[in-house]
């Protein structure tokens, strides 16, 4: 029995196909190569930071943080969709402004580790998005996304829960552009340049359900001077759930280091006027 999903069949036929137009040059003269240089895919240990680091990297403070967050998620999971009585309520809202006391006594609101978003590493081979609003294990606002590149091809796996909800059951389109924002990052890395979105469009095909693993497909088209073209799709099962075009426009690196060096800037201005 063949338990490869459909869509996953179908993209491998196609990308065989590809791969036969290039060896007896059929598709010499297709129109998108034309267009703009196709570019081997950057791969190496990069990816496997996307998400899980080697072991040897992985410090004590990494795991707890990652705890961390886990039991925060599930915090909000359980408080978006609780039926708990008000007294309740108000128990636990007491002992969660006990534990956020606990992190008064440490600096605050000037960390930045890593990146926060894949788009932004190009080919650093030292990059960390524990962070990253979407695939940060650190970050308790992230589903996460889970991503992992195989063969040219970034495929990201990840469950949306309550605290996601758009229409009855279903991921809300905004979380679903946002997805498709940093998986498309992550796919644009893999032409060595860091960028930062241009333009992206998404196309809704079917509902996205919640609490159903989601399969994300992303895919690097081609580069044009600045521009970087990518595609990608999100199924639940064999459905298509959505799917997107990006253009990410490669910057000189020294930019972001100037985003983030203000960024510091504003924030210690911050904490220095709340006293």
């Amino acid at each position: 029995m063949n338990d490869v999903p459909g869509h996953l069949s179908e993209d491998r036929s196609r990308d065989a196909a590809r791969d036969s137009e290039r060896a007896d040059g059929s598709g010499a003269h297709d129109s998108t190569a034309d267009a703009g240089e196709r570019l081997e895919p950057v791969r190496g240990p990069l990816y496997s930071r996307w998400q899980e680091p080697p072991p040897s990297m992985m410090t004590t403070r990494r795991v707890e943080m990652r705890r961390l967050a886990d039991s925060m998620r599930i915090i909000i999971e359980r408080l978006v969709a609780t039926a708990a009585p008000t007294e309740k309520l108000i128990e636990v809202a007491d002992e969660l402004a006990r534990v956020a006391l606990m992190f008064d006594q440490f600096p605050h609101g000037t960390l930045y580790e890593g990146f926060a978003e894949a788009a932004n590493v190009g080919g650093d081979l030292h990059a960390s998005f524990e962070h990253s609003p979407f695939i940060g294990r650190a970050n308790p606002l992230a589903p996460p996304i889970y991503l992992q590149e195989i063969d040219g091809v970034v495929h990201g796996r990840a469950i949306f829960g309550s605290a996601y909800e758009g229409p009855p059951g279903c991921v809300h389109g905004g979380y679903v552009a946002a997805a498709f924002d940093e998986l498309l990052g992550a796919t644009q890395s893999m032409s060595g340049n860091p960028g930062m979105t241009g333009t992206l469009t998404v196309k809704y095909r079917s509902p996205t359900p919640l609490h159903t693993e989601l399969h994300f497909v992303g895919e690097l088209v081609r580069v044009e001077g600045r521009k970087i073209f990518t595609e990608g799709r999100v199924y639940a099962g064999d459905r298509l759930c959505a799917e997107a075009e990006a253009i990410f426009i490669s910057i000189d690196f020294s930019k972001f280091a100037e985003l983030k060096a203000q960024r510091e800037a504003a924030e210690r201005a911050r904490l220095a006027a709340e006293g």
